[in-house]
Parts: C-alpha cells; structure tokens; sequence
C-alpha cells in the first residue's frame, strides 16, 4: 500500500498543472466562429494548441480534425463538436445588402433568428478576414402607427448591412455568396463563477479535450487513444458519421452539450440545446443549472457500462457528476449513422439560454470536466491551478490638438450613460474640449459652455446649439430573493433587440457582467415578443452569477444601478460605421468638434453649446435648462434624424440616405420648423458647400423644450439606421456635415 502510494504521488507530480490555460482556450476558442461545415478557423487554432510531442493531427475530408496516440487495444475514442449554427450569404442586393441562408437550414429554436436582429456579425471571407456587419433591425420611432411592418423572424426578412452601397462594393471588399456568417461575440466573465457568450455551449468540450492533452505523457497511454473535434455535428452528426467510419473504436465519450429530451416542458433559461431537429422547446424542464457539477448525459433506461465507471471515478475523486436524461445523438437520414460503439459515455456541463447570445457555463463545471477526463485517461486527477483575474482594457484615447471626429466618437460611443447616470459620458465631453473649453455643470448635470458672448447692445441672436449625452439603458429596481437584478427601462428600446443578450451592470466603482434573461415560454413555438402594455409589463431580470442577494451585495451591486449591453465603436466598409448610442453621441461630437474648430475668439456672438441629461426619457436636462432663465432666440437641438434607408422600413417618410449629408429635421413629433427657417439654413449649407438634406421623422428633440418660452426651434441631425439598438449605422460624412453646419450657425446665423 505504501508503494502503491508512492507512486501515486510520483505521478501527480509529474502532472503539469492542468489550468489556466483553460479558460484562456475557451475564451480563444468560442470567439472564433465555426459555422456548420465552415470549422476550419477554429480547426486551426485548436490544432495549434495541440503540444506537438504528441504528433501531428490530421484532418479527414469533412473537415474533422483528429489525433491518434499509442497502439494496441484497447481502443479509446474521445470527441467534442466544433460547430455552432449562424448562416451563409445566400445573395447580395444591388444596392449592398447580403441576404442569407440558415446552416444548418432549420433554427436552433423558436427565437434564433430574432435574437439576431439589428446585432453584429462577423463574415468570413475566402480571403480569410472578418468583415463585420450588421443585421438590419426595425427603427423604434418609425413604428408608430405602422402597418404590416415585417418581423425580423425568418432569414426572409433578414438584411445584413456591412456598409457597401453596391453588389459591387461588396464583392470588392471579399465578401461573396456563400462565405459564413456568426454573431459576433465576445466571451465576460460574470459573476459566480459564470462565463458567457454565443456558442460557448458548443466549445467548452474542445476547451476540455486541449487540456487533457496538455497533461498527457504519450508514453502512459494504455493502448490507443483517439481525440477528436467533430465538423458538422449541428448537421445531424455528419463528422461524427463520417470519423467513426475511419476510427474502430472500442469505446466512445462524447464531450459536449446534451440533446432535450422529447418530454416534458422548458425551464427558465435552462438545458443544453441540440442539433438540426432539436429545439429548445422541448427542453426537459429538469435540466441542471449551471453550477450543479459535470453532466452524465443517460439516453434510455439505464447509463452502460462505461458511463458508470466515470460515474464510479467521479465519486473516488470528489467531482461533482450527476445523471441527466438527454435525447440520443442526432442521426444522418440518409446513412442512419452515427453508430457508436457499445461501450458510450456522454458527459457534458449545465448551459443556461443555449444557443442564444446569453448562453452561460460555470467554470467549476468546466474545470470538474477536464479533472474527470484526465482521470479517466491518466488514473489520477490532474491539479488544477488558479485563474488570474481578467481585468478590464483601459478606453483612455490621448490627443494632441484637435482629435479627428472618429476618435471623439470613439471615446464617446465607448463610454456608458443611462439616463440619470450620464457622469461617466459628461466627463468624456469635458476631456475631449479644447483647453480654452470652461464648461459648467448645472443641478440636472448638463454641461454648458459658453462658447462666445455679444457685446453690449449687439443685435446678434442668442443661440443655443443643444445635444443630449444620455443613452438607452436600465436601471436596477430591486434584487430578487434568488439574486437576479430586477430592472426597469430607462428610454424607448424593442426587447428583442436586448433580451437574450449580454448586459453590462454599472455601480459607482465598477462594472459587472451578466445577462437579460429571456421572457417565460421564450422557447416555445408560437412565442411572441411582448409589445405595448404588455412589454411594460414584462418583468426584466437580469443573472450576474449571483444566487442570493448577499452575493449580489459582494459584487458590490445595488438598487439605483443601472445597465446597458456591451458596445464599441466598429468600422464598416467605407466611412460607415456601427456603435450603439449614436444616438446621441454624434450629436455630441459634433459639438465637440465645432469648439475645436471656432476656438476662443468669436466675436460679437450668443452662442453656447450644451449637452443636457434624460432626453431619453422626457426632455429632463432641457426642461431644467429652460426653467433656469436660458431662453434663446433660437435653438438648434442637434440629435438623429430617424432614417428609413433600410430594406425593413416604409419609404413613405423619413427617406434620407446615409451618406449624403446633415438633416434637417424640419417636422417630427414635437415641433415643426417654420418653413423659411428651413430655407434658410439650405442656402447656409449649399453656399458653404456641405451637403445637406430635409425631411419629417419620429420622436422628439430637446429644441421643444424652449419653444414655450419663445424660441425658434430648428433640429439639426444625420440619418441614422436601425435606431434605439445595438446595430446603429452612420456614415461619418453625415457626421461631418454635421459638425461643419454647426460652426457655420455658431459663425453666421
């Protein structure tokens, strides 16, 4: 016994540490895109992972990647899928638009596409770049009192948007009929030891299988040992047809998401997805959370003999395993296959909202994972080592002189500022002024600058260029016994544009992962999206890995906070780009830039500029400013103009294409500029040459604060795209336009 002691002691210690490493291949690895049968990226890079004194993996013709070790029997077979479900450019649009085909061709469930409207994607092309796009999303304000708008449900009202404005732009930036497109993802760490990301769920296998080749010695193998990455299993197990035709094994695990059973109804956001004919509908209402442990998937009566020695394995060592039905492995219809062999084992992890943008693992499950397979293989755990904490990159954008309006922008788009919280974008507006810039902050938090002042008895007008600094977002209502974070909107925003998706918790000293959970029934075929009194209704709740409200409390979390998704400033073809919160923090450069331009001696002027707080929810900031004395000749609230240059909207109204210069929003829901006002600023504009267009939209702008007391209000935009969501669409020309209509009105009106 104390031989046999010995030497298990002497192997644990020539284990390397089985570790960190692994949550750094599951965040590389889900945030490669692997759409079914267009694997090879992320192939490639799980191949560089594997240590190269093991030999060369080989690929097999479907794309299915493959390591054999040692000789002899018996013969063990371990797996895990690589691909996820996303589409294919199926066609592009004369005038730039891509449309597409599903792969594999039937949804994961009921809300696949819909959780794609108006989000990022990434395409790959044959050239091997990503080019990012945007998948077209219906514009909140032109909704109003629409008819038949059409629901962004089928890859039939699908459009995506990478900038181009002809079949030709497109092609000429490598994009073509057939290349992949997967929702673009980035992997937050939550807490509770939580991580999420689209396709997580359909990576932590080959995460698992990496590490336990990291810690395998070759020449400890007992017999042979196969380890695979499975292309196409989302396709009714093709690869994994296609590799057991190759490799005659005499047992088989599979590592990877459980199938639903056919019984039973959905719980909130839990189970593990499926295949091509598997739908979260039919989710067992059973399934796990994550947290509870590594899954022993059983499809039948009872597990077989190899699932209950990993059973028996997990118990010896303290890992924490616990049966759970699942559906069989899907089937190739036109082979009947795959046909494991006898000896079969499933084991996977709890995912919550699979196959969504919100799917989440916990990575004590995910480390339990890779401690049972290096058991199983080794015939000892490896150790496990601690995971450095991830910090957070600094947006810190320094200038000299005037930035260029891309990096005020940037800085601007990349700062967060729920209505009622705008401190941290107010702060980036006073950084981002030129030196000579003194602003003030009034009781309400708007910042005014007073740009230039009349001498006196001057007949010069007093004007008031104003632009608003708050956003869309949530704010947290209260904490639920069970630890999710009940939230309430804060500003117009469709709900399936943000639930099923990733959020961002901002407290006074930091910022928190978690997700919006999707409403109940959400995986149920028929399942509509709430709308009107009944989306006022719907409870928000949101998961930041925390199960009580103590642990909420520890993540430093409390009522008041507020929430929005993850945004960032990206570049689309040309001079467009994407960024949530354009709205309005165009307007706001657009200030910023005409500061920098007009400098510190404008003489004989009234002008000052001001970006004011909650016009997302009511004109607050403006309202405020009006009720304290400033009462200026004319206003000119400098805010979007709602376009419908999208194949999703009427052309009836609101038609002003991107691209082609500043708007002026002469009617919308608030005021109506005089007509000669509105021809006057067209004469300004084209006698200075900037392009400029006209037109009526939806909502309403700041200016309308001040008519009451007699100003002129006259709203100055650019034509945004798919407004109030994360896939807004600018051209930066617009924004230009913009900036330089303001300093011409600060100089000339």
């Amino acid at each position: 016994m104390r031989r046999l002691a010995l030497l298990l002691l002497c192997l644990l210690a020539a284990v390397p540490s089985l570790a960190q490493d692994l949550q750094l291949n599951l965040k590389s690895f889900t945030e490669t895109p692997a759409v079914t049968g267009y694997e090879r990226p992320l192939a490639e890079k799980i191949r560089a992972q594997i240590p190269a004194k093991l030999g060369k993996a080989q690929y097999d013709n479907l794309g299915n990647l493959y390591l054999t070790i040692g000789s002899g029997a018996p013969h063990r077979l371990i797996v895990a899928p690589m691909d996820e479900p996303g589409y294919v450019v199926s066609a592009i649009t004369d005038d730039g638009f891509l449309r597409v085909q599903r792969l594999p061709q039937t949804a994961a469930h009921p809300l696949f596409d819909h959780l794609h409207e108006a989000q990022a994607v990434q395409i790959h092309t044959r050239g091997g770049k990503y080019v990012t796009g945007i998948v077209a999303g219906l514009s909140t304000h032109l909704q109003g009192g629409r008819q038949n708008a059409p629901v962004v449900n089928h890859p039939d009202n699908m459009y995506i948007d990478i900038g181009a404005t002809s079949a030709a732009e497109v092609r000429k930036a490598g994009v073509d009929v057939l290349d992949p497109i997967a929702i673009e993802r980035e992997l937050l760490y939550m807490g509770g030891e939580k991580s999420t990301a689209a396709a997580i769920g359909d990576r932590f296998g080959a995460a698992a299988l990496i590490e336990l080749l990291n810690v395998l010695d070759a020449s400890k193998v007992r017999g042979t040992l196969s380890v695979a990455f499975v292309a196409q299993q989302w396709a009714t197990s093709r690869g994994l047809d296609r590799l057991l035709q190759h490799i005659k094994a005499d047992e088989m695990t599979y590592v990877g998401r459980l199938r639903p059973t056919r019984a039973g109804g959905a719980a909130r956001g839990r189970g593990a997805g499926g295949s091509e004919s598997a739908t979260a509908a039919a989710q067992q209402a059973s399934m796990p959370e994550p947290g509870a442990g590594v899954l022993l998937g059983i499809s039948g009566d009872a597990p077989g003999p190899l699932a209950e020695e990993l059973e028996r394995l997990a118990a010896q060592h303290s890992i924490p395993l616990q049966r759970t039905s699942t559906g069989a492995l899907p089937r190739v219809s036109y082979t009947r296959g795959p046909e494991p062999p006898q000896r079969f084992a499933w084991l996977s992890i709890p995912t919550a909202w699979p196959s969504t943008p919100a799917e989440l693992v916990d990575r004590n499950d995910l480390e339990g994972l890779a401690r049972l397979l290096g058991t199983f293989v080794l015939g000892a755990p490896p150790g496990l080592a601690e995971v450095p904490p991830y910090g957070q990159a600094s947006d810190a954008l320094p200038h000299t002189g005037a930035p260029s309006l891309r990096i005020i922008l940037t800085k601007l788009v990349e700062s967060y500022g729920v209505s009622g919280a705008e401190g941290p974008t107010r702060e980036a507006i006073k950084g981002l002024l030129p030196p000579w810039a003194k602003p003030e902050t009034d009781a309400a938090g708007n910042l005014i600058l007073k740009v230039a002042t009349k001498k006196p008895g001057s007949k010069a007008p007093s004007i008031l260029l104003v632009a608003h600094s708050d956003e869309i977002g949530y704010v947290v209502e209260s904490i639920a016994d069970d630890g999710r974070l009940v939230v309430r909107s804060r500003g117009g925003g469709t709900l399936n544009f943000f639930m099923g998706h990733a959020m961002l918790v901002h407290t006074s000293t930091l910022t928190r992962r978690g997700v919006l959970e999707l409403p109940e029934g959400w995986d149920q075929p028929g399942f509509e999206w709430p709308r009107g009194q009944q989306a006022q209704a719907t409870p928000l709740r949101i998961d930041v890995g925390a199960r009580t409200p103590a642990q909420v409390a520890e993540l430093g979390i409390k009522i008041g906070d507020t929430a929005t998704v993850p945004k960032r400033y990206r570049p689309l073809l040309g001079t467009r780009a994407n960024g949530r919160s354009f709205d309005d923090r165009v307007g706001s450069a657009a200030l910023i830039a005409a500061a920098w331009a007009l400098g510190p001696n404008l003489a004989d002027r009234d002008i000052t500029f001001a970006w004011v707080t909650e016009e997302e929810v009511g004109l607050r900031g403006a309202l405020a400013m009006a009720a304290a004395g400033h009462h200026p000749d004319y206003v000119f609230a400098v805010d979007t103009f709602v376009s419908s240059d999208s194949p999703l909207e009427s052309k009836r109204f609101a038609n002003t294409p991107i691209g082609q210069g500043f708007v002026i929003r002469a009617v919308d829901n608030s005021n109506i500029t005089p007509r000669e006002e509105v021809e006057k600023l067209i004469r300004l504009a084209r006698a200075n040459k900037v392009a400029v267009q006209y037109g009526i939209t939806g909502g309403g702008n700041d200016g309308a604060a001040f008519l009451r007391h007699g100003a002129v209000d006259i709203p100055i935009s650019w034509p945004l795209r798919y407004s109030h969501s994360p896939g807004e669409v600018i051209d930066l020309r617009d924004a230009e336009a913009l900036a330089r209509i303001v300093e011409l009105i600060s100089r000339h009106w």
